[in-house]
């Protein structure tokens, strides 16, 4: 966390709640998540709870971590059967802090990442927790975004060709060549671009992580997170991504793997079982979801060594300072792709 309330936010903050019939009198604010992207945070006035969600401290890549854009998305989202939080407030940039956050409801419940706690953790509740992950995909990819108001939320014409580029240009040099530990796989994923599979609403960070759970059985989704990343786009890439955030049994673990660690745990469905799942309720083909996967750990990759390099200028979270973490999704991207056994450097 990088970034916390002091006196005269904390004060400005109760006055914005206040006003707001939000919350009343005094308030206790406590970092919750891990910190890392936008910054979330558990507010209280020792009877009611709320969610505040801001962005990390300036300087910020354009176009990201847009507070506005995902308050409008979760708005549209929650008269749908997605579960997302109900939007209470939004701030705008200079009206409480000096950029904007909005304010969320809160969802009781349990975020699994090494474990799965009681009473969820038997072998049905932990297929039935990830079933429900794979329904609430399906869901969310069956919204019509169209309808609900979301037409510029994304471009998805094109939309896996331009992406690749766009993340490529995070590391490539002046000349747009990748760095050449990523070359492998960059070129690979050039090579074998598919064609949209459809145009849908996508998460694009959708893992155990990202969602809370019931608290009660049966084990299902309470509600989904961190939809900073959503977009217009091949909703294949969502589930690609989620098979890429699953470790595999008697594989090292890349640190996004180690974030769903409890779906090792007896019960969780394997990977096959996931994909075959949202097959038979969108009827989408899964047979060709290698790229998707593949291109989800390499943006992993990208990302990260993107933001090693914001540390080494001084101005990122020093979390991301060990290359090593760059060099654990490539590892798994050239696995994922076929490339691993004929990889130079044994990575």
């Amino acid at each position: 966390m990088s970034w916390d309330w002091d006196v005269e936010t904390r004060d400005a903050l109760r006055d914005f709640l206040e006003t707001r019939g939000i919350l009343t009198g005094s308030i206790t604010t406590r970092p919750i998540g891990d910190g890392h992207s936008n910054l979330t945070f558990l507010v209280s006035d020792g009877e009611t709870s709320v969610v505040v969600r801001r962005p990390p401290p300036p300087p910020i890549p354009p176009g990201a971590n847009d507070m506005v854009r995902e308050a409008k998305l979760l708005t549209a989202l929650y008269p749908t059967v997605v579960p997302v939080p109900e939007v209470l407030a939004v701030a705008q940039d200079g009206e409480v802090l000096d950029v904007p956050f909005y304010v969320m409801s809160f969802a009781t419940g349990p975020v699994v990442t090494d474990r799965t706690p009681p009473p969820l953790d038997s072998v049905a509740q932990r297929r039935a927790i990830g079933q429900s992950m794979v329904d609430t995909l399906a869901d969310l990819h069956a919204v019509d975004w169209r309808e609900a108001g979301l037409e510029r939320m994304g471009r998805p014409e094109g939309f896996n060709a331009r992406h690749l580029q766009r993340m490529r240009r995070l590391v490539s040099d002046e000349n747009g060549t990748p760095p050449s530990e990523f070359a492998d796989v960059d070129a690979w994923l050039e090579e074998n671009v598919p064609t949209e599979s459809g145009a849908t609403l996508i998460h694009c960070d959708f893992r155990i992580g990202n969602v809370i759970l019931a608290p009660d059985t049966p084990g299902r989704i309470a509600a989904v997170l961190d939809w900073e990343l959503a977009t217009i786009g091949d909703p294949l890439l969502d589930l690609g991504y989620l098979l890429a955030t699953v470790p595999d049994p008697g594989q090292p673990m890349n640190p996004t793997a180690e974030l769903s660690a409890a779906m090792l745990e007896d019960g969780y469905p394997t990977k096959s079982e996931l994909a075959q799942r949202y097959g038979d309720r969108t009827g989408r083909d899964v047979s060709s979801l290698a790229w998707y996967t593949t291109l989800s750990l390499w943006k992993l990759a990208v990302l990260y060594e993107y933001s090693r390099r914001r540390v080494r200028d001084g101005i990122g979270d020093p979390y991301y300072s060990d290359p090593a973490l760059v060099q654990s999704f490539l590892r798994d991207a050239r696995r994922s792709a076929g490339l691993a056994a004929v990889d130079p450097a044994g990575l």
